[in-house]
């Protein structure tokens, strides 16, 4: 391939005047026209690239980039380069212009974090892995946040912003997991039922004594974690090796044995604190982190008070539903009572089973999980806390979840807090800014009931065709081909198979077909557009065939799921809940399809982002997101509408389908064939104007998607 030849510095100034516009910002640009002029074509290319896709962000943090990356294209590895651009971008985003440059100017600085970071495990990148790992555990649902170093507060998780004390990314991001499984273990194995304070309120070192007792306890949790979790701990057998850690004394060896003992809990490492506190404690090991036991002190006071109330109140609840089911005469003072199952080995934790008077009940998920929380803090129930609320005992407002009007919290000044944030593709930049959208869920208010009766009526004919359609789909055969045994001689792997005999090679038997009923397994969300631009008859439409779609797929039975977006700028992006995937089709679901009203904008890709999430959180082989739109991407006054916006979509678009969702758009918009193929593909949108056609194409859609 023949290399170009650079560019001259008359060529450089040109693109750089255009994409700094120098004529507007006042920039002087000879002497970096006379830096890069000299440079190979390659890195005059890579420079340039860099200068333009900064640029879109800000021009002068484009400007400060530039000269001083010249210097150091020589210097550092293209990827550190990269992310100290990408740097500066994100900061600028959160904090703006001045921190953006300061990034630019420190880049020495940067660079050092950037070869930690290198072999490193970054906090940002792994916390969504651990956090999976960590609901996967027994026990109560932690939460994972980083902090100045690894610790627990027997509620959240802490790990610091960058793990890099191994030398490989595998081993840090190793070393991260096992300390989040050594955290888990403290608050599921009951490292924090002792009142640490009064327990070692006697020795004159009480720092030497909590080191003896963390160690102590981190003997015991390694042992509790071997049976729990062996593929892991073995993980961690080898990190302690490589980190170095210096092998046990025999004092120390013999507190090991007898802490590896399954009836060992925490008083068994206190009681050892006395033989032990003569000895120095062993050097930490590397995943063990630090114990704060008063941080720990003040959640876990704050947690059992607040459980025993919620626990007390649930109970009573439980009391007045089943009072509800019962004559007055067989009324009895309730008695709940707690105790292991009947069968089995050693029952977990979260194994018990309840009674009341006498009587085993099903509780509730949320009370299964407050016993649960309590038993690792107390070890056991104290029988008050199963003594059902009275009247009044408690001030509702301490536990009832206090509703707050979403539009009255875009009003205030942190309107960002309980709002979902996500990324946005920026093809400027061509990565991605970082928590940029703010979106909430908000309920579409109910309208008039009688509308979905007055929408069958008018449609009567239309939806008998279709329940005919849907139910024909629903109890339709496919044939399965290259069967071992069958009804009819499958002619294309005859033939295979004949061709592989002539050749010597083994024939195979799969040669016959046969028709086979298979259960549907599908989950449907259509995204419904609820901007400004639907007012009028293209509200009216989507209505009607959301009406006409439902009463088809109740006949059908696939799950399905109804949700409308708008919004306004980046910071206000809202996600109307119009029916779930786990509620039945109510009036109050008919009433809601009534009260869809046109809203404000279109902002696309953030909306795709959250109901792809909501989509990946239900079982199904088959997952669909069907989106009724009436236009292209767009957003108040902002650089969302064009280029940006259908290009944001479309990375939302492929963002879902790498999670295994297929995308399709039904669209009212005339110009559709301008952008829709780039976003979604030639083969996975309509243009439709009629309503009547609206459903009828769905069932084709449905059809070719699911079969």
């Amino acid at each position: 391939m023949q290399k170009l030849p650079p560019l001259s510095a008359e060529q450089i100034g040109i693109f750089l005047e255009a994409t700094l516009e120098a004529e507007f910002s006042f920039l002087r640009l000879d002497d970096l026209i006379a830096d890069i002029a000299p440079l190979p074509r390659a890195q005059q290319d890579y420079l340039l690239d860099w200068i333009k896709r900064i640029s879109t962000t800000n021009i002068e943090i484009a400007y400060q980039f530039a000269g001083r990356a010249v210097s150091l294209l020589d210097k550092l590895d293209r990827r550190v380069l990269e992310t100290w651009a990408l740097t500066a971008m994100d900061t600028y985003d959160r904090t703006g212009l001045r921190d953006a440059l300061l990034v630019i100017r420190n880049v020495e600085q940067f660079v050092h974090s950037s070869e930690i970071r290198t072999a490193g495990t970054v906090f940002e990148d792994v916390s969504g892995i651990l956090l999976t790992f960590v609901h996967g555990l027994s026990g109560r649902k932690l939460k994972l946040e980083q902090a100045d170093a690894p610790f627990t507060d027997s509620e959240t998780l802490f790990l610091p912003a960058v793990i890099s004390w191994m030398s490989t990314v595998e081993d840090n991001f190793s070393l991260a997991k096992a300390m989040v499984a050594f955290q888990w273990a403290q608050t599921r194995f009951g490292s924090f039922r002792a009142d640490l304070h009064e327990a070692l309120a006697d020795y004159p070192d009480q720092t030497h004594a909590l080191n003896c007792f963390f160690a102590l306890e981190t003997l015991r949790l390694e042992a509790c974690l071997a049976r729990e979790l062996p593929g892991l701990t073995r993980d961690m057998l080898r990190l302690k090796q490589q980190s170095g850690s210096a092998a046990l004394t025999p004092v120390w060896q013999a507190f090991e044995i007898r802490l590896a003992h399954p009836d060992t809990s925490v008083e068994t490492s206190l009681a050892c604190v006395a033989e032990a506190y003569p000895h120095p404690a062993p050097q930490p090991v590397c995943y063990q982190g630090e114990l704060r036991p008063d941080i720990v002190a003040g959640v876990l006071a704050a947690r059992l008070e607040r459980e025993k109330m919620l626990l007390r109140v649930k109970l009573s609840e439980l009391v007045d539903d089943l009072h509800k089911q019962q004559d007055e005469t067989e009324k009895k003072p309730p008695v709940f009572n707690l105790k292991p199952p009947e069968e089995g080995n050693t029952p977990q934790i979260d194994q018990f089973e309840i009674t009341l008077n006498d009587m085993p009940i099903a509780p509730p998920d949320d009370v299964r999980q407050l016993i649960t929380s309590i038993k690792l803090d107390l070890g056991d129930i104290p029988p008050e806390y199963l003594t059902p609320a009275g009247d009044g005992e408690y001030d509702p407002r301490l536990y009832q979840d206090e509703a707050r009007d979403p539009d009255d919290v875009w009003q205030g000044t942190y309107h960002e807090d309980g709002a979902f944030l996500y990324p946005e593709w920026d093809c400027g930049r061509k990565h991605y800014r970082k928590n940029w959208c703010v979106l909430r869920e908000k309920d579409v208010r109910p309208a008039e009931p009688g509308y979905v009766k007055d929408v069958l009526a008018r449609y009567g004919g239309l939806v008998k065709h279709l329940r005919k359609t849907f139910e024909a789909m629903r109890d339709e055969n496919r044939m399965e081909k290259r069967q071992v045994q069958g009804d009819e001689v499958d002619i294309d792997a005859l033939v295979e198979a004949l061709a592989d005999a002539r050749d010597g090679s083994e024939m195979s038997d799969r040669l016959f077909t046969r028709m086979h009923r298979s259960e549907r397994n599908i989950a449907v969300m259509f995204m419904i557009d609820m901007s400004g631009s639907t007012k009028g008859w293209i509200n009216d439409a989507e209505r009607e065939a959301l009406v006409l779609l439902a009463e088809a797929l109740e006949v059908l039975g696939d799950r399905y799921a109804i949700y409308g977006f708008s919004g306004i700028t980046r910071k206000r992006c809202e996600i109307f809940r119009i029916k779930r995937f786990d509620e039945p089709y109510t009036p109050e679901v008919k009433a809601r399809i009534a009260g869809i009203t046109p809203q404000e904008y279109t902002r696309m890709g953030v909306a795709i982002r959250h109901l792809s999430k909501l989509l990946m959180e239900v079982e199904a082989r088959t997952k669909l997101l069907i989106t009724l739109s009436d236009g292209k991407p767009d957003d108040y006054f902002d650089v969302y509408r064009g280029q940006y916006g259908i290009e944001d979509t479309r990375q939302s678009l492929i963002e879902a389908r790498r999670a295994g969702i297929h995308p399709f758009c039904i669209t009212i918009d005339r110009e559709a064939k301008a952008y829709l193929p780039h976003m979604y593909g030639a083969a996975n949108y309509i243009e439709i104007d009629d309503v009547k056609k609206l459903p009828l194409k769905a069932a084709d859609i449905y059809r070719k998607l699911t079969t």
